[in-house]
């Protein structure tokens, strides 16, 4: 479970020092969801977890005449976007939780790349969100589909030691929009329609440069399950356990770039 303390706190700090890094795992995801918005006509967008501001930046990049808010609850990960974005006068940022902040505009385009299952009440969430939205505004956003059709997550779990504890599938976290019917339950309950879940598969990277496999072990030693478990291992089992993720970089080292596939939803839906 990742919840909003985290993201205030030890999580927002961690992706915020590693937002090169974790923007390029997400690359093939981020084209993907560029490609999406490209056929919508928006003045107004509203970037929903928008982190360290990579979709929302590309997004005002390419419309000059358009205006993008990112908005993302964790106030180091705002503090790099403003900083990228600086440059760009239809861009800005704030620190806030979506699920209850206002904007001043009323959106004809929502997005989220990954950042929308972390909330306690995502149907109160979703339906706040709804209501930055202009009648009939578009909704789109991308979350992962089950850990099993994500080796980049149930690989590392994998080494770990079993755990006895059964999380709640659904509590705030990477994995909460897993399953599909819930995803569209929450969007019919906060008045979203013509909801379409399509599913999408990439590669996430983790390594490349001089030293790919080495660049992968550090990545993981800071975000995701990985670097949380090795936090509460002895020093010489968190040798060995990064010696184990090591021998799995290996094993997905390809052409210089070490990779594993990752799933998706892609979802979409329309202002009621």
């Amino acid at each position: 479970m990742t919840d909003k303390s985290e993201w205030q706190g030890r999580v927002g700090e961690s992706w915020a020092a590693e937002y090169r890094r974790t923007d390029r795992s997400f690359t093939m995801l981020t084209e993907h969801l560029l490609a999406q918005t490209r056929g919508i006509d928006a003045r107004h967008m509203l970037d929903i977890g928008c982190g360290a501001g990579e979709l929302s930046l590309a997004i005002a990049r390419g419309r000059s005449d358009a205006t993008v808010m990112g908005v993302d609850i964790s106030p180091d990960l705002i503090e790099i976007a403003q900083e990228r974005g600086k440059d760009l006068p239809n861009c800005s940022f704030s620190c806030a939780d979506a699920s209850d902040w206002i904007g001043d505009k009323r959106a004809n385009l929502i997005v989220s790349r990954h950042g929308v299952m972390f909330f306690d009440d995502p149907v109160a969430a979703f339906a706040n969100i709804g209501d930055q939205a202009e009648s009939g505004g578009r909704l789109l956003f991308s979350c992962f589909r089950d850990v099993s059709e994500n080796p980049f997550f149930h690989e590392i779990q994998r080494l770990l030691p079993p755990s006895d504890q059964k999380p709640d599938p659904r509590a705030p976290g990477p994995f909460a929009f897993a399953d599909r019917s819930y995803v569209e339950s929450i969007l019919a309950r906060s008045n979203w329609e013509d909801i379409s879940v399509e599913r999408f598969d990439f590669p996430m990277i983790a390594g490349v440069g001089e030293s790919p496999v080495e660049d992968a072990v550090s990545y993981f030693a800071r975000i995701g399950p990985a670097a949380r478990a090795a936090r509460e291992m002895e020093i010489g089992a968190r040798e060995r356990f990064f010696d184990r993720v090591r021998e799995l970089a290996e094993r997905n080292l390809h052409d210089g770039i070490v990779s594993l596939p990752a799933a998706a939803w892609i979802v979409t839906a329309r202002k009621a």
